[in-house]
């Protein structure tokens, strides 16, 4: 008789305290607190990437050489493709024209094949990242 009033009130213990873990259970609500330029700075990183300015990936190079060449072939590019975005690069002595901003080697040779058919010199390149 004992085991059975030991067994009740181990049960009934056991029972009060699920119980009451769930009745005495908090609320909480979270507020985050963001500085506004937070937005703006990822937006600028963005455009950076888009542009060629931050990336370790691939690039396609379409010319080398003098500042009045390599405007009339970024002109002839940006009239023909508006897929990917075109950059002068300057390297002492000679200007270069880059062309897009790709994660992968795949990504590049898809689009090489492309730009070929107007551009046949293009190549493809891995720049070194500017620090």
């Amino acid at each position: 008789m004992k085991i059975s009033s030991l067994h009740k009130s181990f049960t009934l213990s056991i029972l009060i305290l699920f119980l009451s873990g769930s009745a005495l259970a908090q609320q909480a609500t979270l507020t985050v607190n963001q500085d506004a330029k937070i937005a703006t700075l990822l937006e600028l990183k963005k455009s950076l990437e888009k542009d060629n300015k931050l990336s370790d990936g691939y690039t396609i190079q379409l010319y080398y050489g003098e500042l009045t060449e390599a405007n009339y072939v970024i002109k002839k590019y940006r009239g023909s493709y508006t897929n990917w975005p075109a950059s002068i690069e300057y390297e002492t002595p000679n200007y270069k024209v880059w062309v897009g901003n790709y994660g992968t080697r795949l990504d590049a040779d898809r689009a090489l094949v492309e730009i070929q058919r107007n551009f046949p010199s293009a190549f493809i390149l891995k720049p070194e990242r500017r620090k």
